[in-house]
């Protein structure tokens, strides 16, 4: 059969619209498909904030209302009311009772290389060479926390950074300058002054048994500190109440976690949500550990209180406390930053008034 140079282009031209069918019918497919996609995507999202199941809502809320900036995160979902009623129902519980430092009786310091746990070994296990400190890492719920043991606590102190008045400083850079080989973040504070350039713990604050600053504390906290017998002291009172119970060195945070050998009851998941957490803690025979958790990252979202309280009871911490978390938790061990840093929107160390630290 011949065709012609006419009918060859009426065949061509009919193929091509009937190809700009195809394309436009498979385009319509695409979006159609994508629609259904982002429909589901929406419905499942409505229904975890807003549905039955009140796990998700009460770490979002709790965790977003304890941090210093981003309460708009919960406030852009749940009402007043409801934000309430998630923080009524997740609490620690205050501790009211005080250290009692005579229960703490001090080690020889000797390694008898004899273990009743695994958790007993990775404390009292020295490292080769170093009998004041060991740092190892372990992992609950996906995070990483790092423990920084203190064999030595009267190596342990307070220390405010010279630039107070002035930014602050990176933890690195205090631990540089007080010649520190192990440090943690310690109390939370506030920015005041021309551009909030100066940075004011909260609470009280005590170095070398003088009072530094005698601000308000709020109920939810207390007094964390050394006492001149280098036992971890924790107590609700005034400053002059600290100092008249032999304290050398202290700041102002909480939840307390541990007090004298019992736990703090911990409501839901604690009202703290999951965060990175800075802990400081000291076990019956005088070993003093810190605890910084990483979070925020691919790789977990940080700890919880129950999760601090699981990680204390298996290492015996009979004094312990939450330090400030979030974006100020930080451990520098030999002028390195240890644990990963950084908080809601940003990376890095973050700024701080004052530290605890190992010399």
């Amino acid at each position: 059969m011949l065709v012609t140079n006419e009918e060859e282009i009426l065949i061509i031209e009919e193929d091509n619209k009937n190809r700009k069918k195809n394309k436009k019918g498979k385009k319509i497919n695409r979006w159609f498909y994508i629609f259904i996609i982002l429909d589901v995507l929406a419905i499942a999202a409505l229904f975890v904030i807003y549905g039955p199941w009140s796990g998700f809502r009460d770490f979002w809320i709790t965790s977003a209302m304890t941090t210093m900036t981003h309460h708009y995160l919960a406030e852009t979902f749940y009402s007043d009311e409801v934000i309430k009623d998630v923080i009524n129902k997740n609490f620690v519980e205050n501790i009211d009772a005080t250290t009692d430092a005579s229960e703490i009786t001090f080690s020889d310091g000797k390694d008898t290389g004899i273990y009743e746990s695994e958790y007993e070994e990775q404390i009292l296990k020295r490292d080769e060479g170093n009998d004041l400190y060991k740092v190892f890492d372990i992992t609950v719920n996906r995070s990483k926390a790092h423990i920084a043991v203190i064999y030595d606590p009267s190596r342990i102190t307070y220390t405010v950074s010279s630039k107070i008045n002035n930014r602050g400083q990176q933890l690195i850079d205090i631990a540089r300058e007080q010649e520190a080989v192990v440090a943690i973040n310690a109390s939370a504070f506030a920015r005041i002054g021309s551009g909030g350039r100066k940075l004011v713990p909260n609470g009280i604050t005590i170095k070398e048994g003088r009072i530094l600053q005698n601000g308000v504390v709020a109920s939810k906290y207390g007094i964390i500190g050394f006492n001149n017998d280098n036992v971890l002291v924790l107590m609700k009172g005034t400053a002059e109440e600290a100092i008249a119970a032999g304290i050398r060195d202290a700041m102002t945070f909480g939840p307390f976690l541990y007090v004298n050998g019992v736990p703090a009851k911990i409501n839901g998941n604690g009202g703290w949500g999951v965060a990175p957490r800075t802990v400081i803690a000291q076990r019956k025979d005088g070993i003093a550990f810190f605890i910084v958790f990483d979070g925020r990252s691919a790789g977990g979202l940080g700890a919880s209180m129950n999760d601090l309280i699981e990680v204390l009871t298996r290492y015996k911490a009979y004094n312990a406390a939450n330090l400030d978390g979030g974006g100020s938790s930080t451990l520098v061990v030999n002028n390195k930053v240890i644990n990963e840093t950084g908080g809601w929107g940003y990376t890095g160390d973050r700024y701080l008034p004052d530290a605890w630290i190992v010399k």
